[in-house]
């Protein structure tokens, strides 16, 4: 066995060489015009190829001119680029496998065995299509991270329907982007539904369209989103929250390859790959009856389940940094720096919204911010904050809930008087006690006349003072 390695550093080589000892043959190469050129040479063929960024060109370019000359030949891509978008595009363009820089020992010994398995099996590398460039949306190094993106540059340019998995808040949707942007459909639609979001009376003709006069108030011919992404993609996010009825269309589209509008039985043939995301366990759906059997095995193809925040602590620092500076681009703002203190109290948080909760954090970070740099104190005062205001709004629904139900057993006439004078008695009284007692200053802050003001307290019993 003939193992090569391209542009590896002095300490990568002693890595590989020390693994390496009595199972291969070693050459050592530091450009790549040396390489293509032995790959072209008859006789002795190196069995794997090791590269990291030591060469004068980039790492892509680098395995795009290997996999041109061979392309089977796997090759195991070492990189200090910390761009997510690459990772995928260095797998979707046929590498073995991709590491960021310092790589660990075990990390390499274990990509490299797993190598010699996959020959002994006669199994090929993963060939992926064409190269598209993509924005780099996606944060993260973790171990957990770069499976994912291994798994995307994998499946990107396949057709096949992929199942996307996680909790509320950890990227589903850049996930499914992300497959899109990175395989051959991306030139054509991305179309992206909310399943959860769009009233159950409304989506099937958001899903399939609907012809003219098919119900009241169809005035008019509506395409529907599958057709619009003919060609391309449709993202059916929340699909656990689809109704049964809907199950039967959407599993007929997978079938039949086609579709029919509201109001009509013809069949429109749609080419489409799908891609659905939910937060929900739809075993434990399929178990109790609320999610077809059938369609979930249509729909889970290929499963990718991101990570819960919490369980990828070591990208908290990244996550941090970016939005950081996305948010105060947005803003206008320069960019603060943020204590270590405050990092390290960031990164042991439980994050139950995950990183839109991280997000919604940062960005009031630096709205609230009186210096350059952000502590740990602000933190700690905006996640205070906004408990209590999670608190506040826990308690109002919880008030609402309690009147509906008042009125729907005809305990009350009717709900929205006796929600109106609660609302607004509780504002007015904020409103006094935010301007320290001070009629005036409340009856501006409200944008009511100082006798408006007084009025209402006298209504709702809070007696102000002459």
């Amino acid at each position: 066995m003939n193992l090569l390695y391209l542009g590896c550093s002095e300490s990568l080589r002693l890595k590989i060489e020390k693994h390496s000892e009595n199972k291969f043959q070693l050459k050592h190469c530091t450009d790549l015009a040396s390489v293509v050129t032995l790959l072209k040479a008859k006789g002795s063929q190196p069995d794997i190829i090791i590269t990291s960024d030591l060469v004068e060109s980039e790492p892509l370019e680098v395995l795009l001119q290997l996999k041109k000359v061979q392309p089977k030949l796997p090759v195991i891509v070492l990189s200090e680029n910390r761009k997510s978008s690459l990772a995928i595009e260095i797998i979707k363009a046929g590498a073995y496998d991709f590491f960021l820089l310092p790589i660990s020992s075990s990390e390499l010994n274990d990509s490299i065995e797993q190598v010699l398995v996959d020959l002994r099996l006669s199994s090929k590398p993963v060939e992926i299509g064409e190269v598209y460039n993509d924005q780099d949306t996606i944060i993260g190094r973790s171990r957990a991270m770069r499976t994912i993106y291994k798994q995307l540059g994998r499946i990107a340019s396949q057709s096949v329907t992929v199942l996307v998995r996680g909790e509320t808040g950890t990227g589903k949707e850049l996930i499914a982007r992300a497959i899109y942007q990175h395989g051959h459909r991306a030139h054509k639609n991305f179309i992206a539904v909310n399943c959860a979001a769009i009233p159950e009376n409304l989506l099937e003709s958001e899903l399939f369209g609907h012809e003219k006069g098919a119900f009241t108030g169809a005035d008019q011919l509506r395409v529907g989103r599958f057709e619009q992404a003919h060609g391309g993609t449709i993202f059916l996010d929340e699909i656990g929250d689809l109704d049964l009825s809907l199950q039967v269309k959407l599993l007929r589209v997978l079938q039949e390859k086609s579709i029919q509008r509201v109001g009509s039985s013809k069949d429109i043939p749609v080419d489409v790959r799908i891609i659905a995301a939910t937060h929900r366990n739809l075993e434990s759906m399929v178990a109790e009856g609320s999610f077809r059997e059938d369609l979930f095995y249509r729909l889970n193809v290929i499963s990718i389940t991101i990570p819960a925040l919490r369980e990828r602590r070591e990208d908290i620092p990244d996550l941090i940094h970016y939005y950081l500076q996305r948010y105060a681009n947005e803003y206008g703002l320069a960019t603060p720096s943020i204590s270590a203190k405050a990092i390290d109290f960031l990164a042991q948080l439980e994050w139950p919204g995950n990183i839109r909760q991280l997000q919604n954090v940062i960005s009031k970070s630096l709205l609230d911010s009186k210096g350059h740099t952000l502590d740990r104190a602000l933190f700690e005062r905006i996640l205070r904050e906004s408990q209590l205001l999670e608190k506040s709004q826990n308690n109002l629904r919880q008030m609402i809930d309690r009147e509906l139900s008042r009125a729907a057993d005809n305990e009350i006439e009717a709900a929205l008087p006796v929600l109106t004078q609660q609302f607004e008695s509780e504002v007015y009284t904020m409103a006094i006690e935010r301007a320290g007692g001070n009629q005036a200053k409340a009856a501006r802050i409200l944008g009511v006349s100082r006798f408006t003001l007084r009025e209402k307290l006298r209504l709702y019993g809070k007696h102000p003072k002459s």
